[in-house]
């Protein structure tokens, strides 16, 4: 998916990537663009995103799928290309500090077999808009561009969740779809489920633990399933392992076996600069001082 954005922008603007990070049916750029021309003459194989994440005032004029739009670039503001859009002329008049580009994949947009509240032959569907603002999709896209720029330990479970939420909400948002999903399934996490799932995270802590592997032991959708489970724990999939993974990570650090980037790399951290960021941040020691007290 990132192939896409280096051939159509450039190597140049790149301020963070999530390339590296294993992330599940998106993938996300944060870049910075000077004022110009940016013309792509392609077919675009992913859906992109671009959200505003600073605006600047600069005016961004658009010409692709038969629409001309010019808008001013404000925060949150949002433009869509989507898969199989064959050309996209972008001229900026002055400079763009902060876009966030996010791609979907065209399976990334379709339904898995537990139902997703998505026609799962319809993905073409989405359609190229004008520049536009929807709170939601901005909420969605400020908590990916955090994560993006802070790692956490359970990033990636919650990258999956909201990459699932933003394929609902663009099929559910009448600018960029043409027609309105299928309904959602109402069935939720009884306490059977619920067990079984909570079993398997424990058991998988320092394994790759994904929203759809966990909503498929739920045997619900992904969308579903975050909804269900944040319902009957109190929390999100990615907040609850992410506190999980704390805990563990306190019992490694105290057992004193293990060297740190190896702890980091087995609780799903990129490096462990970010392990140790993460972890002050929740408890106000390094890792290697909170080990330091535990042996004291």
């Amino acid at each position: 998916m990132l192939g896409l954005a280096i051939e159509k922008y450039g190597p140049g603007g790149l301020l963070a990537t999530s390339k590296g990070r294993r992330w599940s049916g998106i993938s996300a750029e944060l870049r910075s663009h000077d004022g110009g021309v940016i013309a792509w003459d392609n077919v675009q194989p992913d859906t992109e995103i671009c959200v505003d994440v600073r605006g600047s005032g600069s005016v961004v004029t658009r010409r692709g799928g038969g629409i001309i739009n010019r808008a001013r670039a404000e925060r949150g503001m949002i433009w869509l290309s989507p898969a199989g859009l064959k050309g996209d002329f972008i001229d900026i008049s002055d400079p763009l500090p902060g876009m966030l580009h996010l791609y979907l994949p065209p399976n990334g947009l379709a339904p898995d077999s537990r139902g997703g509240g998505i026609d799962q032959t319809r993905p073409e569907l989405l359609r190229y808009e004008r520049a536009f603002q929807d709170p939601l999709v901005a909420e969605i896209a400020f908590a990916i561009l955090a994560e993006l720029q802070t790692e956490t330990s359970a990033g990636r479970l919650l990258v999956e969740t909201l990459a699932s939420s933003l394929a609902v909400r663009l099929f559910q948002n009448p600018r960029g779809v043409v027609s309105t999903p299928a309904a959602l399934t109402q069935e939720g996490l009884d306490r059977r489920r619920l067990a079984r799932v909570l079993e398997y995270i424990d058991s998988n802590l320092e394994g790759d633990l994904t929203v759809e592997h966990l909503a498929s032991i739920a045997c619900l959708s992904r969308f579903h399933f975050a909804r269900s489970f944040k319902s009957a724990v109190g929390q999100s999939p990615h907040r609850f392992v992410s506190g999980k993974r704390l805990e563990r990570a306190k019992v490694l650090l105290a057992r004193g076996e293990r060297c740190l980037a190896d702890i980091a790399l087995a609780l799903n951290f990129s490096c462990q600069a970010n392990f140790t960021r993460a972890f002050r941040d929740v408890t106000g020691l390094t890792p290697s001082q909170y080990r330091r007290n535990s042996a004291a």
